[in-house]
């Protein structure tokens, strides 16, 4: 367990103020505002702190409304919208200074039996044991990868990421808006799928936006763009225990309006599909 790890799980077990309503804090750490990871995470363990254990998230839907504060606690307030005989459905949001600053809806159901099938995983795609750490990338390329992206490696999180393509990293040529990134916590999680979920949700956040930028020849850290995820969409298909590798597999189908669009999914490492994301986020181009 690294101790970025051990903060993850620290401020995923929000405090409770008052009947839905909930508290969470940021990691210490130097970062300008609230990683939007965390704050859906954070929404999500508030919603299901209200529905029974029996119920599992299936789908969240989330908006990024004002950048957050590290300094300050993150107060959620959960609304009881439905419970129905199969589904549940919560509304929460996030509020620092008085003010939203993200809104997520989320709907659980038990588990049921029934059709199934699923897209299978890239066959193409390196083992992450082939690929080389982030660490290892900054001490093989050093002065190669830009600043921002090197001090963005730098910093140590809950998560570990094999990026399968380095160019977008190291030039500025114009790339097909795609990528694989292998991915997994840096320590384990409890067998609780509730947690579990939250954990996913988290880390689902991670270098997706990015993938908008690559068409461009561009990446989020350049200093000329503003960058910042707007919302967030998730749907769970099946529970895994997060204890190996996960392949992130990402695409962004089109930018435009100063909005890149990226999807995503999340395979196991034997090929089960874990769950699928889709984010829309500001990509805007300072001028001067």
């Amino acid at each position: 367990m690294t101790a970025a790890m051990d903060e993850l799980l620290s401020i995923l077990d929000l405090e409770q103020l008052e009947h839905n309503l909930f508290r969470g804090r940021s990691p210490e750490s130097d970062w300008q505002r609230v990683f939007g990871g965390q704050t859906i995470a954070q929404a999500l363990v508030a919603a299901q702190r209200t529905v029974e254990p029996d119920r599992h998230v299936h789908s969240l839907h989330g908006y990024f409304m004002r950048p957050g504060d590290t300094k300050l606690p993150i107060v959620y307030e959960v609304d009881r919208i439905r419970d129905g005989g199969s589904f549940t459905t919560r509304r929460v949001v996030a509020i620092q200074h008085g003010h939203a600053i993200f809104s997520l809806e989320a709907s659980f159901q038990h588990d049921e039996e029934g059709l199934e099938h699923q897209v299978p995983m890239p066959l193409d795609v390196p083992e992450p044991d082939t690929l080389m750490s982030q660490k290892e990338l900054i001490g093989r390329f050093g002065e190669n990868v830009p600043e921002g992206i090197r001090r963005y490696w730098e910093r140590p999180r809950p998560v570990e990421m094999k990026p399968v393509m380095l160019k977008h990293y190291t030039s500025r040529e114009k790339l097909e808006p795609k990528q694989n990134i292998w991915i997994r916590t840096s320590g384990p999680v409890p067998a609780d799928r509730a947690l579990q979920s939250a954990v996913l949700a988290y880390l689902s956040d991670m270098t997706l936006l990015d993938t908008s930028t690559f068409a461009h020849g561009r990446a989020v850290f350049d200093r000329d763009i503003q960058a910042a995820s707007l919302d967030h969409a998730m749907w769970f298909h099946r529970p895994n225990a997060l204890d190996d590798w996960i392949l992130y597999t990402q695409d962004s189908p089109s930018t435009q309006g100063a909005r890149g669009f990226t999807r995503g999914a999340l395979f196991a490492r034997d090929g089960t599909l874990i769950a699928s994301v889709a984010q829309e986020g500001l990509i805007r181009l300072r001028r001067g």
